[in-house]
């Protein structure tokens, strides 16, 4: 072990086993997270989704919200800081938002259209005093068709997109909303509002200590008494290894883990834990460069490879907790669509494919994956990829090098053009990805999303794809909205820009004392309803 990583495990060993007077009278749930730093604390948290739901979602709030309350559901989006929102009948770009009253955020500043713009502008305007260049990425990749925005009056505001997008507001819910004064209190500078940060949520940040833990507490003054949160605190703290985080499981250092390791999973059901799976919008894959000199250009060899991976041999590994992923969406999806392409294991298919595209045993495909050793989503990273390597190796001939780095180098990574020194020669990249909904679809994989504007990494194009998005876009009722999706979703599978691997199902394993938890179908999840008996 490192000096570091030795002088790490000390310091969080010292604040797990030294509660405050204040932690041992109240209700403090203590969670251990996959990533490898404390998520940044401004209002837009980086570490991806794992982020969002640790470090925004519960202080932040956005226009719109998830629904999270149920786990026999695809979550849906419900009224948060907007009461409602409909398109402009005259302008099908433009939808008009109508603003919750009497919300203040955390610092009592009133909430209102002005809180709004400005922090609109704190992402969309590069020239405003409180832009935020970090912040600015990642929203402006998560929300790719912003064209304006304005002030209608006090409580409402008018937002335009560069087309019409009837998923538009699917958009808007990463686009979390902070104080503005609590910026201008600290100086005018993110990195000293960051210890201070105010939202509008049920929780506050009430401590945050770098690379070591953040603390949340409780809105006494939450606008929404139905959802006020049961708990008095909750400590999150980084530990990306695994091990790690069962061992402190088992030690009773925390209350919850993310991803246990799948073996350990028999022994902590035996043992009286809580282990919850569920199935989720979510996709473990390979993406493929398309857009430079790379063997990904010709279709053949993205499909052949398609071919030669043995699923149900990683779900196994796994100990069950992930289903194989024959596409973007699941084929059990209303919009998996009818591809002719039915991706399973048969390697003498994938070699034949391998071949038409000119890679033989004399000449056998090679090339280098970017992957992570943890992060939002990345399951077990490590051991899944070794586990590719070998199979496309015995199934198919493929030679797989890795290029390893941390999750947020690799979500830098995702934004950088082909051959950027980021990528380290890599010509394909292990990051999970959500399939929520359209609008998620939208970024990953549509022209206009390459990088940096959105995820499209891989700057793959199809023709019936677009033509499937446009209809999508302008469709006014549920029925042709669907057709659409489901059209485009066929391309994706025939066409593939990513090597489809497993979909996740998001194990989580907690204490007995953890009460009243509900599995979602997101990546999300509501601690208001999580109690400690």
């Amino acid at each position: 072990m490192s000096l570091a990583r030795r002088a790490g495990a000390l310091a969080l060993a010292v604040l797990l086993n030294a509660p405050t007077p204040a932690f041992a009278q109240q209700k403090t749930l203590r969670i251990a997270m996959t990533a490898a730093d404390v998520p940044t604390t401004t209002g837009m948290p980086n570490n991806g989704f794992e982020g969002m739901r640790f470090l925004g979602f519960p202080i932040f709030e956005g226009l719109a919200l998830w629904e999270l309350s149920s786990s026999d559901r695809p979550a849906t989006l419900r009224p948060g800081l907007a009461e409602s929102w409909e398109q402009d009948p005259n302008d099908p770009k433009t939808w008009i938002f109508h603003l919750r009253q009497g919300v203040t955020f955390h610092d009592g500043t009133p909430f209102n259209a002005d809180a709004v713009i400005w922090n609109l502008d704190r992402f969309f305007k590069n020239d405003s005093p409180q832009f935020e260049p970090a912040g600015s990425g990642i929203t402006r990749a998560r929300v790719t068709i912003m064209q304006s925005y304005r002030k209608i009056d006090d409580r409402t505001v008018a937002i335009t997109s560069t087309r019409p997008a009837s998923y538009f507001p699917y958009m808007l819910v990463y686009v979390l909303l902070t104080s503005p004064q609590s910026w201008e209190g600290a100086g005018r500078d993110w990195g000293k509002a960051a210890l201070n940060a105010a939202g509008t949520g049920p929780f506050r940040l009430s401590r945050f200590v770098p690379r070591q833990s953040a603390e949340l507490s409780r809105n006494d003054n939450y606008w929404d008494a139905a959802r006020k949160a049961k708990l008095d605190r909750v400590l999150l703290l980084p530990m990306p290894e695994a091990n790690t985080r069962l061992a402190a499981l088992r030690s009773g250092q925390v209350d919850w883990i993310e991803v246990p390791p799948p073996d350990g999973l028999p022994s902590l059901r035996q043992g009286g834990f809580t282990v919850t799976t569920g199935s989720y919008p979510h996709v473990w894959p390979w993406f493929f460069q398309m857009g430079g000199d790379t063997p990904f250009r010709d279709v053949r060899a993205r499909q052949g490879l398609n071919y030669c991976v043995d699923r149900a041999g990683l779900v196994g590994l796994l100990n069950e907790t992930a289903e194989p992923s024959v596409g973007w969406l699941k084929p059990t999806d209303p919009a998996f669509g009818q591809p002719a392409n039915r991706y399973a294991f048969d390697p003498a298919r994938g070699k034949a494919l391998l071949a038409e595209a000119g890679f033989t045993p004399q000449r056998p495909l090679s090339f280098k994956v970017l992957i992570s050793t943890s992060g939002s989503g990345q399951m077990l990273s490590l051991p899944m990829n070794e586990y590719m390597q070998q199979n496309l190796r015995e199934a198919c001939g493929v030679n797989v090098s890795f290029e390893v780095t941390e999750w947020n180098t690799m979500l830098v990574a995702l934004r950088s053009p082909p051959g950027s020194p980021t990528l380290g020669g890599a010509v394909s990249m292990n990051p999970s990805s959500p399939s929520s909904d359209p609008s998620v679809m939208v970024r990953y994989f549509s022209r206009g999303g390459f990088a940096p504007t959105g995820s499209n990494w891989g700057q793959w194009t199809d023709e019936g794809f677009d033509a499937a998005i446009a209809d999508l876009e302008g469709a006014r009722d549920d029925a042709a909205a669907q057709a659409a999706y489901a059209k485009a979703h066929a391309r994706l599978v025939d066409n593939p820009p990513w090597l489809f691997i497993v979909h996740d199902l998001n194990p989580r394993a907690m204490t007995r004392r953890v009460q009243g938890f509900v599995s979602p179908q997101s990546w999300f999840v509501d601690l208001t309803s999580v109690d400690l008996r």
